[in-house]
C-alpha cells in the first residue's frame, strides 16, 4: 500500500515534467517504424518540416531517430545523434529582418533534460546562399555526426545582413 501511494503522488509530477518537455514545433510530414517494440511505441525514423522563421519561402525537412519502447513514451528517452537535413526553396523568398551571418533556428529536445538537435543557418554571401547544418549537442558531449544541405537564392536576391 504504500509503494501505491507514493507512485500516485509523483504521477501528476511526472506528467506535467514529460508534457513541458514536449516538441518545439516542426509539422510532422511522416514516420517509419525500425525497431518493434512490445511495450511501448516501435524505434522509428521521423520527418518534420519547419519554416526558416527569417526566411519566407524556405522550408527545412530533418529526419531523426525517435526511440520508442517504455521509455519513449514516458519522454525519458535518449534520441541517437543521427539527423539529416533537405532544405528548399517552397515560395517566394523574402526576409522578415537582416540576417545573421550565422544563426540557430530550430533546436529540439533529444532527451529529458541534456541532448538537443540544432538546425544552424549560415549565410554564404560570395555564392548568393543559405547553408542548414543540423547537429546534435549535449551537456558534457557532443556529437560529430551532422548534415548539411544549401539553398542557393535566385539570380538577383540580395541577402540583407547585419
Amino acid at each position: 500500500m504504500n509503494l501505491l501511494r507514493r507512485v500516485t503522488r509523483w504521477t501528476p509530477i511526472l506528467a506535467i515534467t514529460v508534457s513541458a518537455c514536449g516538441n518545439a514545433g516542426g509539422e510532422p510530414i511522416g514516420e517509419v517504424d525500425t525497431v518493434f517494440k512490445l511495450i511501448g511505441p516501435d524505434h522509428k525514423v521521423v520527418v518534420e518540416a519547419y519554416d526558416d522563421p527569417g526566411v519566407a519561402g524556405v522550408t527545412c525537412y530533418v529526419s531523426r531517430a525517435k526511440t520508442g519502447g517504455i521509455k519513449g513514451a514516458l519522454g525519458v528517452a535518449e534520441d541517437r545523434s543521427e539527423a539529416s537535413i533537405a532544405c528548399r526553396q517552397t515560395g517566394p523568398i523574402s526576409f522578415a529582418r537582416p540576417l545573421a551571418r550565422q544563426e540557430e533556428i530550430f533546436s529540439e529536445r533529444a532527451s529529458l533534460l541534456f541532448k538537443r538537435v540544432r538546425v544552424v543557418r549560415m549565410v554564404d554571401a560570395r555564392r548568393n546562399a543559405l547553408v542548414y547544418l543540423t547537429y546534435s549537442d549535449r551537456v558534457i558531449e557532443g556529437s560529430p555526426q551532422n548534415s548539411v544541405t544549401a539553398v542557393p537564392l535566385p539570380a538577383g536576391t540580395v541577402l540583407p545582413l547585419r
